[in-house]
């Protein structure tokens, strides 16, 4: 079974910076796109960042220019880099992997991390 962790939340003050990253364990083969999402009380999930694995990157208008997704493909790993938080970028962070467990199989499956908490507040 993959599982995904993120690691890095916690609390920061507004103009501050965090960094997150997403680890995979179990067995994989290939993996698609990757992703960090959202959510925040009371709100939908929401997109903030892709990759594919040629490393073309897609952002949420919100956070273009404040946020940098990274993966390292050998390893599997994913980061968000994330500049200039403001109370708003609160919310759990959720890494997403779209990824093919054995060369034997054919499907693609979504996994999702526990999520980690940010936390953006003076």
């Amino acid at each position: 079974q993959v599982q995904l962790v993120e690691s890095g939340g916690g609390l920061v003050q507004p103009g501050g910076s965090l960094r997150l990253s997403c680890a995979a364990s179990g067995s994989i083969f290939s993996i698609n796109v990757m992703g960090w999402y959202r959510q925040a009380p009371g709100k939908q999930r929401e997109l903030v960042a892709t990759i594919t694995t040629g490393g073309s990157t897609n952002y949420a208008d919100l956070v273009k220019g404040r946020f940098a997704i990274a993966r390292d493909n050998a390893k599997n790993t994913m980061e968000l880099q994330m500049n200039s938080l403001k109370p708003e970028d609160t919310a759990v962070y959720y890494c997403y992997y779209n990824a093919r467990r054995s060369s034997s199989s054919p499907f693609w499956y979504d996994y999702w991390g526990q999520g980690t908490q940010v936390t953006v507040s003076s």
